[in-house]
């Protein structure tokens, strides 16, 4: 079940407990706070969703040693946006050096002052928060407010990275407006365009997770991207999708089928190995909308 906890959440990667310790005592009345005590297991909770906010990560571990660990983590587009602080006890120059280029965004020296380090930490996640802010606003539909094509297409090849390293399953879905030309044909097209802003907002409400992501995928095409969900799920959010867009009562005189606005879907679900081709996902959802309206539209059809 999802966290509820909306505060920005620092992972703590140490192996030593008393560390770990001193380190959430520190941070945990402001942050939610999850722990590795290596770097294989930092790796896997970063790209856990929902992900971190920062990392906190030691360099001398067992297993996988800090340096090691941030680049992988940079080398992952999945990950590697997150900012990674070493806090470490090697203090020499050098040592520094090799960690920012590594792509640490800082680099603090044990033993730790308290107070210096919530205030880079405080200040790191406030600058985090404006770069995340300045991408998400340049990868926004500009007509309804959803992510873009651009944006859809960057998850999409994170996710499904993602979904490859950890076996989870990935599904997407894909949605058509029934008959949108002859909308706009009968209405005009600013009409059209009101059209497309509610259909926007019901696909949006109908997904319940932070991390599912719903896209303007151009024209009246949309398209909604669900990690961690198998077809079954995914089915049940494309089913609320169909009837949340139907309870909007769109009047629509020129389709064949119904006096008011629908929808149909088409949905692939898979769980990707290394075989897995993203192009194929992409034309089995696309190929199950397709069937979806040649059934005869306002319903949901799953990629077999």
């Amino acid at each position: 079940m999802e966290t509820t906890d909306q505060r920005p959440t620092i992972l703590i990667v140490d192996d030593s407990r008393d560390n770990v310790q001193v380190l959430a005592s520190l941070f945990q009345a402001d942050y939610a706070i999850k722990v590795a005590l290596n770097g294989l297991e930092a790796i896997r909770i970063a790209e856990t969703l929902p992900q971190p906010d920062l990392i906190l990560l030691d360099v001398m571990m067992p297993v996988l040693d800090g340096h090691e660990t941030c680049r992988r983590l940079k080398q992952v587009a999945a990950t590697a946006d997150i900012p990674v602080i070493f806090l470490t006890a090697m203090d020499q120059p050098d040592d520094e050096e090799l960690g920012l280029a590594l792509g640490a965004i800082d680099y603090i020296v044990k033993p730790i002052k308290p107070a210096i380090v919530k205030a880079r930490v405080k200040n790191h996640l406030e600058l985090k928060k404006l770069r995340d802010l300045l991408r998400d606003q340049s990868m926004l539909d500009g007509l309804t407010g959803l992510s873009n094509r651009r944006r859809f297409n960057q998850a999409l090849t994170a996710e499904w990275s993602r979904a490859q390293r950890t076996g989870s399953s990935l599904s997407l879905v894909m949605v058509d407006i029934d008959y949108f030309k002859q909308f706009n044909d009968t209405y005009g097209h600013l009409a059209g365009d009101d059209c497309l802003k509610a259909v926007a907002g019901a696909l949006q409400a109908a997904v319940k997770r932070s991390h599912d992501l719903v896209a303007r995928w151009g024209g009246e095409e949309f398209c909604c991207l669900l990690p961690e969900t198998n077809a079954a799920a995914a089915g049940g959010v494309a089913e609320r999708m169909r009837q949340d867009v139907a309870k909007l009562q769109i009047e629509h005189q020129s389709s064949l089928t119904a006096a008011f606005l629908t929808i149909s879907l088409g949905i692939a679900a898979i769980k990707p190995d290394k075989t897995a081709v993203l192009t194929a996902f992409l034309e089995s959802a696309d190929m199950a909308l397709y069937q979806a309206k040649k059934n005869g539209k306002n319903q949901v059809c799953i990629s077999v």
